[in-house]
């Protein structure tokens, strides 16, 4: 309850659309859309969980598919509706990343659950959700789940911009003084964690990791650099950041991962 409302007052004052619809942003859209349509084949289900106010929901629908999204916060669930064309197969359902008990067992091709995990701060929530994204996805179907990585806030927001306290970080705990992994509350409104925590966290599950895959990459690095490029320098930053955003040495930097797995037929599911 105490997340819901932290999270209700940060997306009706932040503009979730414009973030992705920035030059900056798009890299993170970009990068997204172009590994879902990778394994996206006509007739699919799609269910979007955590749709926010459905940047990727429009834009697969307006591909054709069938959507079906899921959204905790009202504000962005009006956006959403405003945001719907004519002859778009989407619908929207209020609803909690935890609890997808409206919809049935293996129902979907490809779940998106590219928000959710930003804001669940216990391991118990987040194998909530994760378990409902598999409980609901097909036997061979996809799971996209997208999270925010530690090292690149730190390294922004304490050494580059110094717009935060480091020292008063570490004083209350939020981060170790020696490993400096993080932890996040409610009020902080994003969970950072770092690859491994992300491993962790699927290996008890009946999935494959497919591609692990810095979203963004670089790009949180130098946003003004990226924001004043032309077309012509941008589609080749494009290309290099396509050509590395999963090389080993280079996924830890970015500010947004994505965790693509397959739900296998062959291994029992995992109850949380």
């Amino acid at each position: 309850m105490q997340t819901s409302i932290y999270l209700t007052e940060y997306y009706n004052n932040y503009d979730e659309d414009g973030r992705l619809a920035s030059r900056r942003g798009s890299v993170e859209f970009l990068t997204t859309m172009r590994y879902i349509e990778k394994y996206l084949k006509p007739g699919d289900r799609i269910i979007d969980v955590g749709a926010a106010t459905g940047r990727y929901s429009h834009a697969l629908a307006r591909k054709g598919h069938s959507v079906d999204a899921v959204e905790l916060v009202e504000h962005n669930i009006n956006i959403f509706a405003q945001n719907t064309e004519p002859g778009e197969k989407i619908t929207v359902t209020q609803g909690n990343a935890m609890d997808l008990s409206g919809f049935f067992d293996n129902s979907y091709d490809i779940t998106l659950l590219l928000g959710p995990l930003y804001h669940l701060y216990n391991r118990e929530d987040k194998r909530r959700a994760l378990s409902e994204a598999i409980r609901v996805t097909k036997q061979e179907g996809k799971i996209f789940i997208a999270y925010c990585i530690s090292d690149a806030t730190l390294l922004t927001e304490f050494f580059v911009s110094q717009k935060l306290d480091l020292f008063e970080f570490i004083k209350q705990g939020m981060i170790d003084p020696v490993s400096f992994a993080t932890r996040s509350e409610p009020k902080d409104l994003f969970e950072l964690v770092r690859k491994e925590d992300i491993f962790e966290l699927t290996s008890h599950y009946p999935v494959t990791r497919l591609n692990y895959v810095a979203t963004d990459g670089f790009t949180g690095y130098m946003p003004d650099s990226i924001n004043q490029m032309d077309d012509v320098l941008f589609e080749q930053y494009l290309k290099y950041h396509f050509a590395i955003c999963e090389r080993e040495d280079m996924v830890g930097f970015s500010h947004h991962s994505l965790d693509i797995l397959r739900k296998d037929s062959h291994r029992a599911p995992y109850a949380p």
